[in-house]
């Protein structure tokens, strides 16, 4: 059996992107919109990424940014997939060169059909607070995510911890999980201990039931 495929987001240096890598990391997160604590520049982004291993999946994460501003980024940065947060178009989602995630925040009376509007390698589902594109901390109701799967491979965040990992997998089965808030010491800082905690009950709960392709 496949192990989960886990996602350490908000990396704003090299030490945090080494850590999440030691402890089994398949992907890392850059996030790239200037209003969150844990924002990155594309030129600081990109001398991590030159430094880490091939095989681990360098993904952007862009809130309501232009093609031009992504495409730019893209260019400079090395990034294996792009995540978007924002109000795109399903046809804002097509046409890069990179796979791309389209994140959807789950709030009351959430519309899943939209979800199927969207041709992309992956969905991934946060908890929907007013004037934050991500980065809560809080979780949403998970019977939401166990019915977004059919619209193709689920990546879990909101309010994600060690804590509550196992729970969350078991319940929901997703493709993978992501992280941020639930392994920092502070906004843009991990806690290593935090990270290894999470990487391991995630990667050790028998549950997965999805491609075991990446994007």
């Amino acid at each position: 059996m496949e192990s989960i495929y886990v996602k350490i987001c908000g990396i704003t240096n090299l030490d945090d992107a080494l850590d999440a890598i030691k402890y089994g990391a398949d992907a890392v997160g850059f996030i790239f919109h200037k209003e969150s604590p844990r924002y990155i520049s594309p030129e600081d982004a990109s001398l991590i990424v030159q430094k880490l291993p091939k095989h681990i999946t360098k993904i952007g994460v862009f809130v309501d940014s232009s093609r031009r501003e992504i495409e730019a980024v893209l260019r400079t940065s090395s990034l294996s997939a792009i995540q978007l947060h924002g109000d795109q178009h399903p046809e804002d989602c097509t046409g890069y060169d990179v796979a791309v995630i389209k994140a959807f925040h789950v709030g009351e009376n959430f519309d899943l059909t939209q979800l199927g509007l969207f041709e992309v390698q992956a969905i991934l589902l946060d908890t929907l607070r007013p004037g934050k594109p991500g980065g809560t901390g809080e979780t949403f109701d998970w019977n939401v995510a166990v019915q977004a799967k059919q619209y193709g491979k689920l990546l879990l965040s909101g309010g994600l911890t060690a804590k509550n990992i196992e729970d969350a997998i078991r319940f929901v089965r997703p493709y993978g999980v992501d992280v941020s808030s639930g392994v920092e010491k502070s906004p843009g800082k991990k806690d290593p201990v935090k990270v290894r905690e999470f990487i391991i009950k995630a990667k050790t709960t028998t549950f997965y039931d999805e491609s075991d392709q990446d994007f």
